[in-house]
This record gives C-alpha cells, sequence and structure tokens, in this order.
C-alpha cells in the first residue's frame, strides 16, 4: 500500500471519527422529545409560611410553642407582657367611672334647675295677680276720687301699687329666663359628661383591644417552623414572633420548557416523586402557570434539559389528602414532578398513586 493511499485512508477514518462525534454530541445536547405525552421538572417542596407578629412594640413575655409543634387556628403561641396596659386600662375604668358620676351629679343639677323654673312661673303668677288687683283697686279710687268720696293720697297710694306689682311681674319673668338658661346650661353639662363617659369608654375599649392583641394566637393550622425571637427580648411593632407553614398548603414550584408550558392548564394531574421517598407517589394538579417566560436557573433541569427560556409552574397537593398525614408532610425536599399533557393517556405503573 502507497504512503498517499494510506493517508487518504487515515484522513477518511478520521473525518468519519469526527462525524460520528458530531452526530453523538448533537444526539445528547438536543431536547428529548416528550414520551408518551408526559413532561417533567425538578422542584421543592414549599408550603405557605405564615408569620405570627406583635401589632405594637413590647417585651415578649412567654413562648408557649417550641419548633415542630403542630398548632390548630386560634391557639395561643405567644404573650406580651402587658403590665402598662393593664395600668392604663385600669385608669381608663377609673376616668370611665368618674364620668359617670359627673353625669348623674349633671342630670341632678337639670333637676333643681326645673324646679327653679317652676317656682319662678308660680311666682310670676303670683304676681300678676297682685298685678290685677292692684289695677282694680286703683281704677276703684280714681273713680271716688272723681267723686270726691276718697283722698287724693289714698288714690295716689293705690296707682303705686300698680306700679309695684308691675315691676314684681318684670322680675318674675327675669326669674324665669335666669332659670331655664340655667336649666339649658345644666342640660349641657349633661350632654358634655355622656360625651366623656363615651370617650373614656372608647379608650378602655382600644386599651382593651391591646392587651388582646398582646396574646398572640395562630391565624390558621400549622407546624412551627422556628421561633424568631426567645422570651424577653424587646421587639418592634410588627415584630415576627414565632413562624409557621401551613401544613395545608403544601405545592412544588418547577419549570417546564416553552412548548411544554404551552400545553399545561389549570388543573392539570402531576405526580410528584421526592428523592428522600422515591418509593412514593404523591398526586397534585397545577394551580399556577407563569405569564411571562424567564430563563432558566442554574438549579433546574427539565425533561428538556437546559432550555434558555421556561415557565415557572406550581403543582399543589390537595389539602385533604395533607390532613391525613400531617406528620410526614416536610418543606424543602427536592424531587421530580411528572406533568400528563395528554388526559387520554393512562399514567405508567411507575407513577401509579402509592401514599405512605
Amino acid at each position: 500500500m502507497s504512503p498517499q493511499t494510506r493517508t487518504t485512508i487515515i484522513r477518511g477514518g478520521v473525518a468519519a471519527l469526527l462525524l460520528a462525534t458530531a452526530v453523538t454530541a448533537w444526539l445528547l445536547s438536543r431536547p428529548p422529545a416528550e414520551q408518551d405525552g408526559f413532561v417533567r421538572g425538578n422542584g421543592r417542596v414549599e408550603a405557605t409560611q405564615v408569620d405570627v407578629a406583635t401589632r405594637a412594640a413590647g417585651r415578649v413575655d412567654d413562648i408557649l410553642v417550641n419548633e415542630g409543634d403542630f398548632v390548630r387556628a386560634g391557639d395561643i403561641v405567644a404573650r406580651m407582657d402587658v403590665k402598662s396596659l393593664e395600668a392604663q386600662h385600669a385608669q381608663a375604668l377609673a376616668e370611665v367611672a368618674n364620668a359617670r358620676s359627673a353625669r348623674q351629679t349633671a342630670i341632678a343639677m337639670v333637676a333643681q334647675r326645673e324646679a327653679d323654673v317652676a317656682m319662678a312661673e308660680a311666682v310670676l303668677v303670683q304676681r300678676r295677680s297682685e298685678l290685677d288687683l292692684a289695677r282694680r283697686t286703683s281704677a276703684r279710687s280714681q273713680a271716688l276720687l272723681a267723686e270726691r268720696a276718697t283722698s287724693e293720697q289714698i288714690a295716689d297710694d293705690q296707682a303705686a301699687r300698680v306700679r309695684n306689682a308691675e315691676a314684681n311681674v318684670r322680675a318674675a319673668q327675669a326669674q324665669i329666663a335666669a332659670a331655664s338658661a340655667a336649666t339649658d346650661a345644666a342640660r349641657a353639662h349633661v350632654a358634655q359628661a355622656e360625651a366623656g363617659i363615651a370617650a373614656a369608654e372608647a379608650v378602655v375599649a382600644r386599651l382593651r383591644t391591646e392587651i388582646d392583641d398582646a396574646t398572640l394566637r395562630a391565624p390558621r393550622d400549622g407546624r412551627v417552623q422556628y421561633r424568631v425571637v426567645q422570651p424577653g427580648e424587646v421587639v418592634g411593632g410588627g415584630g415576627k414572633v414565632v413562624s409557621l407553614i401551613d401544613i395545608t398548603d403544601v405545592y412544588m414550584s418547577f419549570f417546564l420548557p416553552e412548548m411544554a408550558a404551552g400545553r399545561v392548564a389549570m388543573g392539570t394531574e402531576v405526580r410528584i416523586v421526592l428523592d428522600a421517598a422515591p418509593h412514593l407517589v404523591i398526586p397534585a394538579q397545577v394551580s399556577y402557570v407563569a405569564s411571562v417566560a424567564q430563563f432558566t436557573p442554574k438549579t433546574v433541569e427539565t425533561q428538556s434539559e437546559r432550555q434558555k427560556m421556561v415557565f415557572r409552574v406550581k403543582a399543589r397537593v390537595d389539602p385533604a389528602l395533607l390532613r391525613q398525614y400531617p406528620e410526614q408532610v416536610k418543606t424543602g425536599l427536592p424531587g421530580m414532578a411528572h406533568v400528563r399533557l395528554d388526559d387520554a393517556r393512562a399514567w405508567p405503573d411507575a407513577l401509579q398513586v402509592r401514599l405512605p
């Protein structure tokens, strides 16, 4: 074999090897086709986190739960120091009592002023009667004086009595006006006292609410994830005290390539297989599909490996199922979510539901 022929053969072999290598690399790097109407993506189990926080700044008096404890909605998880609030509450109650006493005093004053008005009106009636009598007597005296049956002195005295009676009537009327004004003032004091009662009672209600809010309760069923602070620490308004996870709202977030995400609808069936328990298959349903694509996170692998653009999907586990296994619910576990894109296809045996 000539050197030229041998060189040609070597070059042909190298070219074939390079071609085979390129084909193999392309086959390995290209996104694999969907298998039997299924697609998958990896993710981690997550749950809704709820932070129990205090509304007002203060010192944590006691924390009644430990990490990992299960709590029911309404259970007391912590208490804040309320000694200062209780002192203010006692003071507000005393102010309410004082305001009520002031109202009773004002009501009694109104009754007294109304009695003064009644007395003044009676005096006015008396003064008017006296004026009427004085006028009649003066008229008779003037008639007798005309007939020279009486003296001018007596007639003048009777006329003076009329003027005195008229003055007494005007004085009685003024007394009635003064008594009525005093009555109106007393009624205003009653209204003021009632407003004072309402204000004091509002302060009592506010302090009572603040005292009640100092008892921190679980807003929903869940498990204590961790204690943010310890008894004796001072926290600001809105400061977190205990963090809970809602074990009835558990889901897995994963990413699917564009072509697969377009075929996923709300309610699509999903099977979750956790790395820590590969023998279990947990049923779930798609509860969220992102409306905007994003670049694939570095830690995410999909069935079509390393797609540039993917959509975030959430598969939620049925809350009724979670309530049956509260002790087994754990967050942060990695796993794989298998999505059925074609409802007409049956789940393979490996993805049939298997629970503890």
